[in-house]
């Protein structure tokens, strides 16, 4: 794969699953104010994680924050495929992201690449009986994005199927809590999804190969080890 962290412990592991697992019903029960509180607890969870990794490691994390942020900004509050429950960007969503992909890349190497296959086809699968049966049209242009991710990437597909499972869980939980509800007519494009979309993930995997481009500098720079197959991905 192109990204790992041998620093993640398992400790690290289990306190962003709990962060991940605890923060959403925890933000239904605040105000704004109490949701800045609880985004500097966040906040600080991830940076004592990112504490114990290398420069590059967390130069690359960064970059996904920044390109996580950018794309909240983009498909909430412009395009408006979605709205949080007080109607802005929770101070906690970007660090959320980037421990979603910290997961995700502590699961990849884990995963078989038959495995990895079979997940993505069925998220092909799905999104063809969706949009056949009219329920999320929205599927088909999804799908189109994340199987020009994984066709880019062969050998990193285990990391944007980790991703695809990680974050779909996540948007099924959080728009069941109702932290954020996904809009059922997709501004300005003919089509209707689902909430959340059944091929949501397809952004996440846009985002993990945006990562992976920007780990290319750190890695020339640092001549990292762990980033070196960056460089193929970006190709």
């Amino acid at each position: 794969m192109c990204i790992t962290l041998p620093r993640l412990t398992r400790a690290h592991r289990l306190l962003i699953f709990l962060v991940l697992v605890v923060a959403l019903p925890i933000d239904m029960r605040l105000d704004l104010p109490g949701q800045v509180v609880l985004s500097v607890a966040i906040w600080a969870a991830l940076l004592y994680v990112l504490a114990s990794f290398e420069i590059h490691e967390r130069f690359t994390l960064w970059a996904c924050l920044v390109i996580a942020t950018a794309g909240e900004l983009f498909l909430s509050l412009l395009w408006g495929l979605y709205t949080y429950r007080l109607g802005n960007i929770p101070f906690f969503i970007p660090p959320g992201h980037v421990m979603l992909l910290i997961l995700a890349i502590s699961m990849a190497p884990r995963m078989p690449r038959l495995v990895a296959d079979v997940i993505l086809g069925c998220a092909a699968l799905y999104a063809l009986v969706a949009a056949a049966v009219g329920i999320d049209t929205f599927a088909l242009p999804l799908l189109a994005f994340l199987a020009a991710v994984a066709i880019n990437s062969p050998a990193d597909r285990p990391l944007y199927a980790c991703t695809f499972l990680l974050a779909l869980a996540l948007e099924l939980y959080g728009t069941w809590v109702g932290n954020w509800t996904w809009v059922n007519q997709v501004p300005v494009l003919p089509f209707v999804t689902t909430n959340p979309p059944g091929l949501v993930s397809a952004f996440y995997a846009v985002l993990d190969l945006l990562v992976a481009c920007a780990a290319l500098p750190f890695a020339r720079r640092f001549g990292s080890p762990s980033f070196e197959n960056a460089a193929s991905v970006a190709r």
